[in-house]
Parts: C-alpha cells; structure tokens; sequence
C-alpha cells in the first residue's frame, strides 16, 4: 500500500495542531497536486520543516483538486491553518504569481481527521529523504523503506492517535473510509457534480453551493450520496421546500412560490424536468432514500 509523506509547513501544522480540526486543508499556491497513487482513505504523513524535520502528524487523505481561493476560505475556513481570511489571503498572495488577480485558484488538498502527535512520538526523517525533495514523496508498505516506516507510525498511532477514535481505523496497512468534515463536502460534491448545478446546469463556481437532502441538523451524513449541486438561489429554495427532487431525478416547483410571492416564472419552466447534471459514479449520486425523506418531509407541495 502506498502512502504519503508530504513537506509541511511548520506555522500551519502548529495552528492545526492546537486547533484540533476534524479535518484540514493542506493547500498549494499554485494548483493542485494530484496525488494519482492516493486513493481516498491513504494516509498522509506531515513531515516538519527545518529545524524540525521530523515526521510529526497525518491525516486520511479524500480528494485533491483546484478551487478559487475564495471557495477554499468558505469551505474551510481556520481549517486552512489561518485565523482569518485576511490573514490566509495574505499568505497565498505571498506566493502566487500574480498577487494583483483578484481570486487565485490555488491546490486543495481535502484531508480527514488529522492527527498531531507530541513532540515525544515525532519520527525522525525517514531513510530515502532527500534535501531535494520539495513537495513530499510515496512510500510504499511493499518497499524495505516504506515498511520500516509504517512501523513506526504504526506503533504511534496505536499508542496516541486511537485513543480518541475506532481503533480499527488505525495501525493497519490498509484503506479506510475517510470521514468527510463540512468542507470536504462541499469540494466531493463540487467535483462529483463536475462543477455544474445539477437543476439548471449552471457552471459559474462562486454561485454553486453543496446542499444537503438530508440536513446535516436532522443527522444528514456529509456524503456524497447526500448532496446536490446547486445555484445559490436554488439552495435556498431545497431547503426552504419549495423545490425538491424525485426519486427518478425528476425536478418539482412547489405552487407556493407563486402563491405566496406572486412570482416564480423562471423556477415554474423547470418543473417537471430531469435535472441537468448527475454524477459520473453511481455511488456519489443523490440518494433515492434521501431524496424520497426530502419529497416527503420539507416539500410543500
């Protein structure tokens, strides 16, 4: 099984680490990394900077892509390592290439329930490190080096890190499940949807928002099979109840639009279509018993 050893940022994993997140974004300045031997559930390991250069911390990998800055501020917030927008906003301009474009696409790395071990259980900079190394590098539990290294936080995570989980997720080579948090939601969903409303279509990212069928209030999981992509004002219509989706992806328009703000035509020409985008997998596709919970409980029809 291969896993990551990524180069971190020692200011971000100490925020993180006091801040103690059920997930983080570990971003780039300037795109995406694509990470093609990760599958969702690999680890990724945190490997310190000078002059620490130890191993100190990991966190189940979901999903990387590219987003707008300010999506990946909406999504995350302080799970980005910044305590305010302003403050992360000027850490990326630092570093991209034009500081003056007035929202930066920037790498967004989704990673769930992250751990950060004392100082006492840091590992040391693992055999097959390079001082060139800038990015990070695999290793791969089959390989001398990378078994030797799994070992090792293996023998960590079950002493530190499942103390506060299952401890069947921890301290085995092999895949988990990863447990999305609010903003790896919204960037599964964005993704899965292929970055377009699945009513109308639409592919302007600032106004697409991950809505929930289940509400995340009334135990509505964050999964995929859970979300809808969706224009802002649809969103708000979802979860309002005067616009729903059927079992068969079928669109409806509740009457009370019109009944009650003596408008709606624009909503009205959709009613009774299928919507426009799906996912490609069927297993990130709107539940049919998510979505029936949703005809039944919050339409009004």
């Amino acid at each position: 099984m291969k896993y990551w050893v990524g180069t971190t940022d020692n200011s971000w994993f100490k925020y993180l680490r006091d801040a103690r997140p059920d997930e983080v974004n570990f971003w780039q300045p300037r795109g995406g990394a694509t990470y093609a031997d990760l599958t969702p559930g690999s680890l990724f390991l945190f490997k310190l900077k000078r002059p620490y250069n130890h191993i100190a911390g990991g966190a189940h990998f979901v999903k990387s892509t590219a987003l707008p800055m300010s999506m990946v501020w909406d999504a995350f917030a302080v799970k980005n390592g910044a305590a305010t927008r302003s403050t992360f906003e000027s850490m990326i301009r630092r570093l991209v290439a034009d500081p003056a474009q007035i929202d930066p696409v920037i790498g967004c790395t989704v990673l769930s329930e992250p751990f950060f071990w004392p100082e006492s259980l840091w590992i040391a900079e693992p055999v097959g490190w390079s001082g060139s190394i800038v990015r990070g590098r695999y290793y791969d539990t089959l390989q001398p080096d990378g078994a030797a290294l799994w070992r090792l936080v293996e023998e960590r995570l079950q002493r530190f890190a499942a103390k506060d989980s299952d401890p069947e997720r921890y301290g085995k080579a092999m895949l988990i499940r990863p447990r999305l948090g609010q903003g790896g939601f919204r960037v599964v969903v964005t993704d899965a949807y292929r970055r377009r409303c699945a009513i109308t279509g639409e592919s302007t990212l600032p106004v697409l928002e991950a809505a929930h069928i289940l509400p995340f209030a009334e135990s509505g999981p964050h999964e995929t099979s859970n979300g809808l992509l969706l224009r802002s004002d649809f969103h708000k219509l979802f979860d309002l109840g005067l616009v729903t989706v059927t079992p068969t992806y079928q669109i409806e328009v509740s009457s009370r639009i019109k009944e009650e703000w003596f408008n709606g035509k624009a909503y009205y020409s959709l009613h009774g279509r299928k919507l426009q985008s799906i996912p490609d997998q069927a297993t990130d596709r709107p539940s049919a018993a998510m979505l029936q919970w949703h005809n039944e409980h919050r339409f009004r029809a």
